[in-house]
């Protein structure tokens, strides 16, 4: 399937069946002249050995013909097209067989370039859709408000100016401005970050996006065919149409392999006066290599990717995969998990971070927000129970509230005119500074506790960026729709070159464009709005397993499971692909000029060269078949063993985040010089669970997870950086400790400790931190 197709499934207006119907059909022809070729040489053969050698020529001259018709079609086509392929090359040697009466050569050529073609076009052979998702989101209709009436009306109806009616769930269908109160708004189609947003009166609301609160009045300030949902149809649209086709690998080979093997065929017609020669040489030089070579490189890649859930539309999507330089990124549901989490818990003074967690997840369990969502989640993997919570209600961009335990407790944000107290000023500034989203817990109307949510990076991602630059990718870009803070801390922790926020589908379309006019670009993607870019890169990747449909049809490449460390498997084997088919076609070809020189000289004649040839042919099919080999595509293999742990102490990491904080809480008050009895008994607390809990964890992990990823990792060097980790954190805990009996000593902590204790304890958890997110990228990252 040649890029241009791709404009077909990105055009809605086309019937669906029509896209692979040509593939389809080219694939029925070249099965069928398989069976033929094969069916007369194996004939051949057959008559051959009984004796009837007559009968046995006609067989072979029949598979001959039959290949040499459907061949010269090829070779008109690519004619057509403005180049002169490797077929050509096999026309001429038919022909020639025919000529001078070696039909068992003809036969055999007939077969490889049969064989050639098929494996080809089933590397090809992926069906292709139309962009269905892009239309079965968008609305057919809008409801329109006339006076006190609200009528349902056509949205090529809908005009500028005219008031409609958005009610919850349902999807803007023309970009408008809200009339009333604010709307809550989901933008993840056009944008792809997953948290709603709040438009207030009088803010622009595009097209496509989904109102994930209360119904809202929209006066309409565009036509359908100007809203901003149409021209994401567009752009996806011109993107396909303005891609590439795709060369075959054989035909760049052939173009200086085919004017070669006809002079050397010419020149030996004109020294030795043998027409016998000349269609000698054209027989050892009939580019079965090329014919063969790349097809079955390009197929093992293809089942390869595939078993590890990476789904390839087509050969030439894996080759030009295998030549990329530039990979561009989208951010959310990419990089990031595409889901907020529970980074941090902040409390009031006096009130514990897991009662704050555990109040908020009681009011929370009821309500279906994606941040609630993610605070039940987090309380569940800490091990706190909700409570039950009484006369839940949910009000659109403000959170829900309810009765727990007699308070009437509110989870959001803060109502209008709720006094900020000193301790939440912080909460603000970290949820600034960390581009994190905050959902205050209020009992009875004042502020008890906050929990900081946000889409956090995924851990593969710099894993699989390493194995990407060591693949040849030379440039990373990450492209989002993200505010531009979050974008850049994200790019500063995995060296990406470049990042650009804030971009519209049409600004990732034309950084798209702009990127693939220096090298081969890939473009990864999950949402709608990645559509177009996708479409538009020399290689669409869409993360199919959690991403929509529209970016899964635009893609040539599709990630099944959810882990993005599958775009390193898939560019890892489609360069070793590419590699053992160039390597397969250039061996094979020189093993080929080898034999045109001795055919040249009257050593091989036509049938013992169709021979030789096909000797040549299996070297460079077994050679290509290791393709097939790639183990796991650059991934270290884990014992089960090794992988149960790794489950269990990713787990055991969930379970100490409220470790982590704990000791950062401590420190922090050991800043507040008024409660010295409040400072000595967190501090108590936090020798507790670094005794009874994290200390564990971390000799467990020492002396259990490090020995057993030796094997995989190349010896115990692998983990010593880690280790020396596990050792200032055992002596940071140490030190906490005597601190901690010279206060109980004392009876109090002595001014003079509170500096280093204060320092020992920061730095602590600033080591945990960085520590765990190594674990977390460098080790669990490889498990399943």
């Amino acid at each position: 399937m040649h890029r241009t197709d791709r404009s077909d499934r990105l055009n809605p207006e086309r019937p669906a069946s029509r896209p692979a119907a040509a593939p389809a059909a080219a694939f029925r022809l070249e099965t069928v002249l398989l069976a033929v070729t094969a069916s007369a040489l194996f004939a051949g053969g057959i008559l051959w050995l009984l004796g009837d050698l007559a009968a046995a020529d006609l067989c072979w001259a029949l598979g001959t013909i039959a290949a040499v018709c459907p061949a010269i079609g090829w070779v008109l086509a690519a004619l057509r097209h403005g180049h002169a392929g490797v077929d050509l090359i096999a026309v001429l040697a038919l022909g020639g067989t025919l000529a001078v009466g070696q039909y068992l050569a003809g036969a055999l050529i007939g077969l490889m370039l049969a064989t050639g073609r098929t494996l080809e076009a089933a590397a090809q052979r992926r069906a292709s859709h139309d962009l269905r998702a892009l239309l079965e989101h968008a609305p057919r209709t809008a409801r329109r408000r006339t006076g006190t009436e609200i009528r349902s009306v056509p949205l090529a109806d809908v005009g500028v100016g005219d008031l409609l009616v958005v009610g919850a769930g349902e999807v803007v269908p023309v970009d408008g401005r809200v009339v009333d109160a604010a709307a809550v708004l989901d933008e993840s189609v056009l944008t792809g970050e997953s948290a709603p947003v709040e438009r207030v009166r009088g803010q622009l609301v595009r097209s496509g996006v989904v109102n994930a609160g209360g119904a809202f009045d929209l006066r309409a300030t565009a036509t359908e065919r100007d809203s901003a949902y149409a021209e994401i149809v567009r752009l996806a649209r011109q993107a396909g149409a303005e891609s590439a086709p795709v060369v075959r690998l054989a035909d760049r080979y052939a173009a200086w392999f085919l004017p070669l093997s006809v002079a050397v065929a010419a020149l030996a017609w004109l020294l030795s006066g043998s027409a016998v020669r000349a269609v000698a040489v054209l027989v050892v030089a009939t580019p079965c290599p090329l014919l063969l070579a790349a097809p079955v490189a390009v197929v093992s890649g293809l089942s390869r990717a595939s078993r590890l859930g990476v789904v390839v539309r087509d050969g030439g999507a894996l080759e030009r995969l295998g030549r990329a330089r530039t990979l561009l990124l989208d951010k959310t549901g990419t990089l990031t998990g595409g889901r907020p989490r529970v980074f941090d818990v902040a409390a009031a003074p006096g009130v514990e971070p897991a009662e704050v967690l555990r109040l908020a997840a009681s009011v929370d369990q009821y309500s279906p927000h994606v941040l609630a969502g993610a605070i039940v989640d987090a309380a569940h993997e800490r091990g706190l129970e909700p409570s039950v919570a009484t006369d839940v209600s949910e009000e659109a961009g403000r959170g829900a509230h309810g009765v727990v335990a007699g308070h009437r407790t509110a989870v959001g944000r803060l109502a209008p005119g709720t006094q900020v107290p000193e301790w939440a000023r912080a909460v603000e500034n970290k949820a600034l500074l960390d581009g994190a989203a905050v959902a205050w817990l209020t009992t009875d109307g004042i502020p008890v506790g906050a929990v900081l949510l946000r889409d956090p990076l995924r851990h593969d991602a710099p894993r699989t960026l390493r194995r990407l630059r060591t693949a040849g990718i030379g440039r990373i870009v990450m492209l989002t729709g993200d505010r531009p803070e979050p974008a850049r801390e994200i790019a500063a922790v995995l060296g990406l070159d470049d990042v650009r926020a804030e971009l519209t589908p049409a600004d990732k379309v034309a950084a798209v464009r702009a990127e693939r006019a220096y090298a081969v670009t890939v473009m990864v993607g999950d949402g709608v709005n990645d559509a177009p870019a996708l479409a538009a890169a020399d290689v669409g990747v869409a993360m199919g397993a959690r991403g929509s449909t529209a970016s899964s049809e635009a893609a040539d490449v599709i990630l099944t499971t959810d882990r993005v460390d599958r775009l390193a498997d898939a560019t890892v084997i489609a360069v070793r692909a590419r590699h053992i088919a160039v390597q397969s076609a250039l061996g094979g070809m020189l093993m080929s000029l080898a034999a045109m020189g001795a055919a040249a000289m009257g050593l091989l004649p036509p049938a013992v060269g169709a021979l030789l040839q096909e000797g040549i042919d299996v070297a460079v099919i077994l050679n290509a078949l290791r393709a097939l080999r790639v183990g796991h595509a650059g991934r270290p293999a884990l014992e089960p063993a090794a992988e149960a742990l790794i489950h269990r102490f990713a787990a055991e990491h969930e379970d100490l985040q409220d470790v982590l904080q704990a000791v950062r809480g401590a420190a922090a008050c050991l800043s507040d010089p008024g409660d010295s009895a409040k400072a000595l008994e967190s501090v108590r607390n936090v020798h507790r669970l670094l005794t009874e809990r994290l200390l564990p964890h971390e000799h467990a992990e020492e002396h259990q997870l490090y020995p057993a990823l030796e094997s995989t990792l190349g010896g115990p060097e692998a983990t010593a950086t880690m280790s020396r980790a596990h050792a200032e954190i055992e002596r940071l805990a140490r030190r906490v400790a005597t601190h901690l009996s010279l206060a109980e000593a004392q009876g109090t902590l002595a001014p003079e400790q509170l500096e280093d204790l204060r320092a020992c304890l920061y730095g602590l958890h600033t080591v945990l931190r960085l520590h765990f997110t190594q674990e977390e990228e460098n080790y669990f990252s490889l498990a399943p």
